[in-house]
């Protein structure tokens, strides 16, 4: 099958996830509205809202962890699926929670070492932070902000990857399975390069083409209803009591952006990133297969990250 093969089937997958991180996303917004409410109505809403915050966001954690998790973890069982066995089951939704299922155990560890997975790449991403710094003269900090940016990002696919090897290797402990994963994300650097220009490159086009489209599309329907900045810019000229405003095309600019950018970041979540993550672990897979990790590949990644060396420990 080929990347747009497995995609298109998994990608249903996807929208699921989208479903259930959309529903904790009301969950989170209504426990804070709720307890505004109710706490107005006894004479404190300040505090009704920090209860309702508090609340929000222990649910939230508890439906990531027992939801959100577990469609992602059948999304890329499925990707995983496909990208090796060139077949994904014509039933995916069905077939990528029975792998969940069958696999709960390996798969509810591997959450709990995802910390230690993140932590390894940012414990290795801070020299190249520090590059930024020293090279950057007086733009030091924004180099390192983008260069955090980006580690994020990659942090992201990283954790995707390991995850899609913990499946695989049904055999290993889920410990020694996540550290192979991190072996193999920095030991073959024509693969990481490979990866890294796929995750960037197709990212930076989605984002000037369709975020572009966007922007666009925000820009022309705000000109039709020029009258809501101009007020806006009038009351920000009130705030500034004589000082510098902003004029309403700048404004409309400002919400054309933040609107654009909004929605692009929503459907490159559902839509692009996992065409993107189905080729970086397809690369990422015939990497480990064709030279699997061994010891001392692990004391290379080790002698760099303590915290690898910690979770190393523990197989």
């Amino acid at each position: 099958m080929t990347n747009f093969q497995v995609y298109r089937k998994t990608l249903v997958l996807s929208g699921v996830q989208f479903l259930v991180d959309l529903a904790i996303l009301f969950v989170f917004g209504g426990l804070i509205a709720l307890g505004f409410f109710i706490g107005q109505g006894a004479g404190n809403g300040i505090v009704g809202l920090i209860v309702g915050l508090v609340l929000g966001l222990i649910l939230s954690a508890v439906g990531t962890y027992l939801f959100s998790n577990r469609v992602k973890a059948a999304h890329i069982a499925m990707i995983t699926k496909g990208v090796n066995e060139n077949a994904v089951p014509d039933h995916v939704v069905k077939a990528g929670f029975a792998e969940v299922k069958g696999r709960f155990a390996s798969i509810t560890a591997f959450f709990f070492v995802m910390s230690a997975i993140k932590g390894i790449f940012r414990q290795i991403g801070r020299g190249f932070n520090r590059l930024g710094t020293a090279v950057g003269g007086d733009a030091g900090d924004s180099i390192t902000s983008i260069i955090n940016t980006g580690i994020q990002v990659l942090i992201g696919y990283l954790c995707d990857c390991c995850l899609g090897w913990v499946i695989f290797r049904k055999d290993e402990g889920t410990a020694k399975a996540a550290c192979e994963g991190a072996v193999i994300f920095f030991k073959h650097g024509k693969t990481l390069i490979r990866n890294i220009g796929r995750i960037f490159g197709m990212g930076l086009l989605s984002l000037l083409v369709v975020g572009g489209i966007f922007f666009g599309a925000f820009y022309g329907i705000f000109s039709l209803f020029p009258s809501p900045f101009a007020t806006l810019s009038q009351e920000l000229a009130k705030l500034a009591d004589g000082g510098e405003t902003i004029a309403p095309g700048i404004l409309m600019l400002i919400a054309s952006g933040l609107g654009a950018l909004i929605l692009w970041t929503m459907l490159h979540s559902v839509v692009i990133r996992p065409f993107i993550l189905t080729g970086v672990l397809r690369n990422f897979m015939e990497s480990g297969k064709a030279d699997m990790p061994k010891e001392s590949d692990f004391e290379a990644i080790a002698a760099k990250s303590p915290r690898f060396r910690k979770l190393q420990e523990t197989i």
